[in-house]
């Protein structure tokens, strides 16, 4: 698709067209570095859940639009020591692949809230520059993410190197699919497979993602930090 613009209810009907009958795709409105205001507005249209990269500035404007009521997603790299702060802010938290993290968030999530949805990052084409698991440590990692009640596993996560090529790119996808349902076959909560964004989410949707992370189509190019 095109990197322009679009509107919101134009973006949707893009992803219904291209979901299978039966299996909606959620979508998450990427939202790093875009100001409060810009994220009430998209709120006033209906949209609900809002992708964050960084912690700290995800906190400021989680605590100004607080009376949205608005579910806020984790997506960037978390160190362990911002774990606290992404436990007690978030509702989900997509980019978990390593067991130190697994424990930290565990820790500081507060009883008083649900359990933290968490997703396991897999670095499915093994890129020195980008984080994530290895598929191989999937198991493992889930098994350590489900042996504690403050959180809920839900799925996996991934961002796929952006090949020219698109049998490299959908061969990636399908990866990432054989991985979500074998992990959806020994978890009971496993729902979620996040991957595809603005220019690649009608070809994640086709392999079996569940939820799309869009940005630039939305909000346009991002401010610079």
């Amino acid at each position: 698709m095109s990197l322009q613009t679009v509107s919101l209810a134009s973006l949707q009907q893009q992803i219904d067209a291209v979901s299978r009958p039966g299996q909606p795709v959620r979508l998450l409105a990427v939202s790093k570095l875009q100001p409060a205001a810009a994220i009430a507005a998209l709120a006033a249209q209906g949209q609900r859940a809002f992708g964050e990269n960084y912690v700290q500035e995800a906190a400021a404007k989680i605590q100004e639009l607080a009376a949205l009521a608005l579910e806020w997603h984790l997506i960037g790299h978390l160190q362990s020591n911002k774990a606290e702060v992404a436990a007690r802010s978030f509702h989900w938290v997509q980019t978990v692949d390593r067991p130190k993290l697994v424990e930290a968030l565990a820790r500081h999530r507060p009883p008083a809230l649900p359990p933290l949805n968490v997703l396991i990052q897999v670095n499915i084409d093994d890129e020195d520059s980008k984080h994530g698991c290895q598929p191989a440590q999937v198991p493992a990692l889930a098994e350590a993410i489900a042996a504690h009640a403050r959180l809920r596993l839900r799925g996996l996560m991934a961002i796929p190197a952006p090949f020219p090529e698109r049998d490299r790119r959908q061969a990636a996808f399908t990866r990432m699919r054989g991985l979500f349902d074998a992990l959806a076959a020994r978890h009971a909560h496993v729902d979620t497979l996040s991957m595809g964004m603005s220019s690649d989410f009608a070809e994640a949707i086709a392999a079996g993602s569940t939820m799309v992370r869009v940005g630039t189509a939305l909000f346009g190019q991002r401010p610079t930090p």
